[in-house]
Parts: C-alpha cells; sequence; structure tokens
C-alpha cells in the first residue's frame, strides 16, 4: 500500500532513558505512506513510550525523530502534534466524563479538552458527526462521555483522532480492557478504517495478536526496548519470533485474515 513521498513516521537510532533505565535502545523504523503497522509485544516492552515519542509527546533521550517530513527539534511541536491523530488511556482520562462525545470529538480541531477554550462552526460540528457516523456511533453523539462503554469510548477517541485531517493517526492499545463483544466490534471498525484509502498511515499497538485488524499489513515486534523485527506483516510475523518476542513457546494461526497465538504442546 506504500506510496511516494516522505515517510510518515521515521526513527533513526532512537533511545529513551529514564531513571537510569533504558525503555527504547537503537530502535530504528520507518512509516511509509499507506502502510498499517501494528506494534506488538509483551508488557513492559516500550510500545507505549514508542508511541509517545512518535506523537511528539516525549522527546528521546537519543536518535532523530521524522513526522510527516519535519524533524523533531527543528519544528514547533505544538503545530506538528495537530498533523497527528493520537488515541491513548492517557488522552482519554483527561477528556471531562461531563462533556458530549460530539464535543469530545469536535474539539480535537484545536488540540483542546473544553468547547469553551476556542470557537467553532458549523462546519466542525458538521465534520464531528460525520465522523462519528464513520466510527458507527452517530447515535451516542449528545451522550456524556463519561457514560458511554469502553468500547464507545474507544470509537469515540478514534472519531476524534480524525479530526484535523492527519498525516498519522497512533492508537495505542485501544482494545485495552474491552470485553469480547467490545473488542470485536473495535476491531471490525479498525479493519474497515484501514481498508479505505484515504485514512492516513496508522499505527496500532497491542499485545494480542487476536487484536490484529486483517487489513493492517506491517508489523513491528518489541522486546525489552529494542525492535525483535519489523517489517511486512505476512513475512515477519511466524511463531518462531513472536516466540522469541514473549519468551515463550508459541504456535501461530492464521485464518480468514486474522491471527491467533496460543502456548506449544
Amino acid at each position: 500500500m506504500s506510496s511516494a513521498g516522505p515517510p510518515a513516521l521515521r526513527l533513526s537510532d532512537v533511545g529513551v532513558v529514564r531513571d537510569r533505565r533504558p525503555l527504547l535502545a537503537g530502535v530504528n523504523w520507518a512509516v511509509e505512506q499507506g502502510e498499517r503497522w501494528v506494534v506488538l509485544g509483551p508488557n513492559g516492552a516500550g510500545k507505549s513510550t514508542l508511541l509517545r515519542v512518535a506523537a511528539l509527546y516525549l522527546h528521546p533521550t537519543e536518535g532523530t525523530v521524522e513526522v510527516l517530513g519535519r524533524r523533531l527539534g527543528r519544528v514547533d511541536v505544538r503545530r506538528m502534534r495537530h498533523r497527528v491523530g493520537y488515541a491513548s488511556a492517557m488522552l482519554s482520562d483527561r477528556i471531562r466524563p461531563t462533556i458530549s462525545a460530539l464535543d469530545a470529538v469536535m474539539t480535537a480541531r484545536h488540540g483542546a479538552l473544553e468547547p469553551w477554550w476556542h470557537s467553532y462552526s458549523d462546519a466542525d460540528r458538521q465534520r464531528a458527526a460525520d465522523l462519528l457516523e464513520r466510527m458507527g456511533c452517530s447515535h451516542l453523539g449528545a451522550q456524556q462521555f463519561g457514560l458511554l462503554s469502553s468500547g464507545e469510548r474507544q470509537r469515540v477517541q478514534i472519531a476524534r483522532t480524525l479530526m484535523t485531517e492527519p498525516g498519522l493517526v497512533l492508537l495505542d492499545e485501544p482494545t485495552a480492557a474491552l470485553d469480547l463483544t467490545g473488542r470485536e466490534e473495535l476491531v471490525r471498525t479498525l479493519d474497515a478504517l484501514s481498508a479505505d484509502p484515504t485514512t492516513p498511515p496508522t499505527v496500532l499497538v497491542t499485545h494480542h495478536v487476536e487484536e490484529i485488524p486483517a487489513g493492517f499489513d506491517h508489523v513491528l515486534l518489541l522486546r525489552e526496548g529494542r525492535v525483535v523485527a519489523a517489517g511486512p506483516i505476512e513475512e515477519i510475523l511466524t511463531a518462531e519470533r513472536l516466540s522469541a518476542c514473549f519468551s515463550m513457546d508459541l504456535e501461530l494461526e492464521h485464518h480468514r485474515g486474522r491471527w491467533w497465538a496460543h502456548a506449544a504442546g
């Protein structure tokens, strides 16, 4: 699905150290135009740290980060963040529970969390409504964000990431804490999103292969802050590499575009 143009994201020899502990080390990775990536690894592998660096919320200790052709350290990160759609539990927790789902989406227009911080046009409201409809939750527009189910909040968050017509979308474990129905509904939504050619390059973080939507075509395996392997998912995602990544002897199955893993034997 790659196309001409600079990578949406390029990390070169990126490392992050906090309290003398390396969270990322020697990460080299590029997300090209049109690609849909999964970042897969066990808890503590550095997945969320990697996404925070890509979203320009965390400066690396070493290495270079380029987002949409602009290098971190040479651009105004506040402006660049408007070009990156980023959804995470950290951001979700900052959204006021009594705000409406529509306003939760619309306020992303200015990178805000409250509708009264800025002025919004009818066109902004219509775009937010259209994005909720695209996520299959147009009926939730008037409901309070805090009263939505976990799955509904995640779909609203994904709609929010698209509000500014970003050049890159980053989703940090959107299926976490969802029940089976919620997970499958969200995976179906992400699969449809990935099949839409107007959707920007997208990165999805998870630690379950079962949560990989069928339309995602690349994978990065991360362990202890280092890249185990990265590339086209059909080539890279094997039982051997997955076992090495999770330090467990695993068997891997692929059926109708979806993946399953379980302990061997």
